[in-house]
Formats: C-alpha cells, sequence, structure tokens
C-alpha cells in the first residue's frame, strides 16, 4: 500500500488519479489526500473516505503558476498584480482563494463559487500533479478533525485500507498546512496562518487583514482549517498553563517549547525548540501523534510566542485543545 516515490510509482499514481482513484502523497506542507479536481465522483470519495462535511472546501494543487488560469479567474487587475507579488511564494505553503473557474467540481469548493489553490514545493506532488495531467484537490491525509500526517505511516494509520495508493516521501519540511489567503477580500485576507507569516505577506501587498467578517456564514468556509475543532488527538489534550500540575493523572504527556522544569512530574515529556519555531512547527504533528500513541490518561501542550510562523502553532494547538472541558 506505501510505495517509494519511484519514477514508476509516480506514474502509478498518476493513473489512478485520473481513473478516478484517491492517492496519498507527500507536500512539504503535509501528506495531502489527493483526487481529480475536475471529476465530483472523485471529489466526493475524498468527503466520504474523511468523514468530512461538505462545507468545507478543498485545495486544488497545480504544478506551476502559468497553470493558476486554469482553475481560477484572474483577470481583475488588482488580483493580476497581487498574484504577481506573491509569485515569489510559489511553489510553496501558501494557498491563495480566488473565483473559480467553472469546470473545477463544485464539491471541492464546497458549492462556492471560489477556489483555493497553490503550488506545492515537493518534487513528488509536483511530478504526481504533472504526470496526471489535471489539477489535483488534496486535504490533509487523515480522517476529518485528526492529527494532520506528516509522514506516510501516519496516512496508513489513519485512513488503512480506504484509498488506492500512498506515496512515501518521506518526512514533510514545514509540518504544517499552507497558509490561506483570500484574494476576494479588500484589503487580502489571512484565514488561516502558516509557513507564509502574515508579516512576509503584509510586506508584498501592503495591508493584510485577518480573521472572521462579521455576518459571515457560517455554513460553507472560504478556506479549510476554519473549524473550531480540528487537528485533535483522542487522548484528551489541555494547555499547560490552564491545569493544577499538582493532581496530574499517572500517565500524563507534555509538549513543551524548550525544557521544562519540573520533566519529573511527567510520563512523556517532548521537548521543541523554543528558540527555533521553524523547527517547532516541523515536528508538532510528530509529537502529538507519538502521544496519541502512548496510552496516556492526558497530553499537556505549552503554548509559545505567536509571531511569524508561532501564529500557525498556535492556531493549530487552539484548535486541538479540548476546551469543553473544565479548566
Amino acid at each position: 500500500m506505501i510505495l517509494a516515490a519511484t519514477e514508476e510509482n509516480i506514474s502509478k499514481a498518476a493513473a489512478v488519479i485520473r481513473a478516478g482513484g484517491l492517492v496519498a502523497f507527500p507536500t512539504e506542507t503535509v501528506y495531502g489526500l489527493g483526487a481529480n479536481a475536475l471529476s465530483d465522483s472523485a471529489v466526493r470519495s475524498i468527503y466520504a473516505v474523511k468523514e468530512r462535511p461538505r462545507t468545507n472546501p478543498l485545495i486544488v494543487h497545480i504544478s506551476e503558476f502559468s497553470a493558476l488560469s486554469t482553475v481560477a479567474l484572474v483577470d481583475n487587475p488588482t488580483t493580476k498584480q497581487q498574484l504577481d507579488a506573491l509569485k515569489q511564494f510559489w511553489p510553496g505553503p501558501l494557498s491563495v482563494v480566488l473565483p473559480k473557474q467553472p469546470g473545477i467540481s463544485a464539491i471541492a469548493s464546497a458549492g462556492l463559487d471560489t477556489v483555493a489553490v497553490r503550488v506545492p514545493a515537493h518534487p513528488c506532488s509536483l511530478a504526481i500533479i504533472r504526470a496526471s495531467g489535471v489539477p489535483i484537490a488534496a486535504p490533509s491525509a487523515n480522517a476529518f478533525a485528526a492529527i494532520s500526517p506528516t509522514t506516510a505511516q501516519h496516512v496508513a494509520d489513519s485512513l488503512g485500507d480506504k484509498i488506492d495508493l500512498i506515496i512515501d516521501g518521506g518526512p514533510c519540511r514545514v509540518g504544517l498546512e499552507s497558509t490561506v489567503l483570500s484574494l476576494v477580500d479588500s484589503p487580502p485576507r489571512l484565514l488561516r496562518p502558516g509557513a507564509v507569516t502574515k508579516e512576509q505577506l503584509s510586506q508584498v501587498l501592503g495591508e493584510v487583514s485577518s480573521g472572521h467578517v462579521h455576518g459571515e456564514a457560517e455554513t460553507s468556509q472560504l478556506s479549510p482549517g476554519l473549524l473550531k475543532r480540528h487537528y485533535a488527538p483522542r487522548t484528551p489534550l489541555r494547555f499547560r498553563a490552564n491545569f493544577d500540575e499538582s493532581n496530574l493523572p499517572e500517565r500524563t504527556g507534555l509538549i513543551s517549547f524548550g525544557e521544562p522544569d519540573n520533566r519529573t512530574a511527567f510520563y512523556r515529556v517532548l521537548v521543541l525548540p523554543e528558540d527555533d519555531l521553524s523547527e517547532a512547527a516541523r515536528n508538532l504533528f510528530q509529537a502529538l501523534h507519538e502521544l496519541d500513541h502512548a496510552n496516556l490518561d492526558l497530553i499537556l501542550v505549552d503554548r509559545c510566542e505567536e509571531s511569524g510562523i508561532g501564529a500557525a502553532i498556535m492556531d493549530r494547538l487552539n484548535r486541538a485543545v479540548d476546551n469543553d472541558v473544565d479548566q
């Protein structure tokens, strides 16, 4: 089921995509679950396998900037200027929301007239897109709302034999889902933080807003990753600062940014570097997977500085923690 990212296996993956099947493949962010973005039936299979709400749109992946006009409408002069400024981030972990071309499955866009699109920065994903000859709709390759996969084994553990093929391209180098920026808003609006930071976007675009627009419909989101509960382990996850450490369950794990001062209070401790948040981001989901498989009663996690990629880390943790319990 898991195949190495060889030329032969990439050709097999492309054939599966063309035939309407599902292939999990690596990107620089997380592993994606890919299907032909032009096929309603193929895209419908993504939602069924993940048990994903149909109001949650998918990101469409293309292999080069010049293919953007095949999936999105880019005739607006202002939009053209913005895209030209953003070109430096592609291939890379940035998705942009634009008016969609009619040929893109309405299921992939959750029935909206917009589409989120990006060019991934991983040779394997780019090769699969080129070989398949179609744009590929691909959310994270895991059960809906669970921890995102950053290795091929994470995909297998989550989806098992529900999909046709997994291509193993090694661990993802970014480790968090792409930044999502809406260009249908004025000024452009940051919908989901990621490795391309709001500070970087502001440098090339000027004003960039963020957050929820008052009165915006809650039925179909412009972007994936906006639901309150997401990226969550099966083991209860809480912020350490909100928990009384004098009453810890016996099997309590900790994900700490920097060495904790009371390591012996915890059954298992994983340390992420507080002085290198890009490295911390790369290993965050791996740490959550590891502790979620350690038969723990509770996982505590520290907060980190919410600037740069730290904003993306905290976005994922804020959605992953269990906020429906007394703290």
